[in-house]
Order: structure tokens, then C-alpha cells, then sequence
């Protein structure tokens, strides 16, 4: 059970159902990390606001995809591992390459930067070497494309701290995490 309120269509007041309404538009559904955020209205707009603008950069949605799920795995937030398996697969991730996110690493070469340089940008609070961050460019990541991946370490980690802080109650097929929470 959360122990933060989540909040549901039948509690929600006139503005975050308004924001139920456009989640579900583009979902289908409100996962229960949403209804978490829900408790401020301010926070869920401002988290929505991110995600709509990370969404639109550079970063391919397999990518996005590896670094949520290395981000998740180094947080030991079960609801995004979760979670992230789940859209990972739909956006065309095997199950190998679910894995290989989870241990900090890609198949892809070049993907294989970028989540080792997002699993440095979480475990050490952004303070990453000179040497990684040549090797993202080394890599051909453009300085834009190096702070799409920090934006989309910091995303990650808001909601991973959400879910770890209010224990929600996972709404997508439970994956073990593969280290102790």
C-alpha cells in the first residue's frame, strides 16, 4: 500500500481530473506513479511539462528506454524497472537489451555510452570525469545530445525517488530488480 495518497478519479478535485483526462488520452490509463504526482497538481504539470519536452529531443526511444531502466535499476525503484520493461519492450527492446540497460550497458555500441555515462551521472550526483564525457563524444553524441542524457538521468531520478519515497503500488508486470532495495 502507497504511503503517499494516491489519488483516483472519484477523490481527484476539477484540475487534476483535467489532468487524469489528458494523461489518459495519451496512454490510455494514469499509472499509479501519476496519481502520486496528483497530490500537486504544480509537481504533476511541471513533471508532464519535462517529459513532453525530453521527449521531443535528439534521443531515440530505445535509448531514452536504456538509460530509464539503468537509472531505475542503480535507484532500486522496483516501479520503474517495471515499468520501463514493459514501454521498453513496446518501444522494440528485446529482453536481452532489457537486461543489458538494467547492468549499466548496451548491445548497441554507441547506446552502451550513453547508459554508462547515465549510470555515472546517477550513482555519482552528475559529477562524472573528463574521460566519460569524451567518450559520449568520442561516441558522436553532440553536447546537446550529453544534456538530453542528463535531463533524462534527473527525469528518472525524480520519479524513481517518487515511487521509492511513497512505495506505489506497481500497476505494470512486476520485475524483480536485480540488486537489494
Amino acid at each position: 500500500m502507497s504511503r503517499i495518497n494516491l489519488v483516483t478519479n472519484e477523490t481527484a478535485t476539477s484540475e487534476q481530473k483535467e489532468l487524469f483526462t489528458a494523461i489518459t488520452d495519451q496512454l490510455g490509463m494514469v499509472p499509479n506513479f501519476l496519481k502520486i504526482f496528483a497530490n500537486s497538481p504544480v509537481a504533476l504539470r511541471g513533471f508532464l511539462g519535462l517529459y513532453v519536452i525530453a521527449g521531443a529531443g535528439s534521443l531515440d526511444a530505445l535509448t531514452k528506454e536504456r538509460i530509464a531502466l539503468a537509472v531505475a535499476e542503480q535507484n532500486a525503484c522496483q516501479y520503474c524497472v517495471s515499468a520501463h520493461s514493459a514501454i521498453g519492450r513496446k518501444a522494440g527492446l528485446s529482453n536481452a537489451e532489457i537486461e543489458a540497460a538494467r547492468a549499466g550497458t548496451s548491445q548497441d555500441a554507441k547506446a552502451a555510452v550513453a547508459v554508462k555515462l547515465a549510470k555515472s551521472l546517477a550513482e555519482h550526483s552528475g559529477a562524472i570525469t573528463t574521460s566519460e564525457l569524451l567518450d559520449a563524444q568520442n561516441a558522436g553524441f553532440t553536447d546537446a545530445d550529453i544534456v538530453e542524457i542528463i535531463t533524462h538521468v534527473g527525469m528518472n531520478i525524480l520519479t524513481n525517488m517518487l515511487n521509492n519515497a511513497s512505495r506505489v503500488e506497481i500497476d505494470f508486470p512486476k520485475v524483480a530488480l536485480n540488486k537489494a532495495a
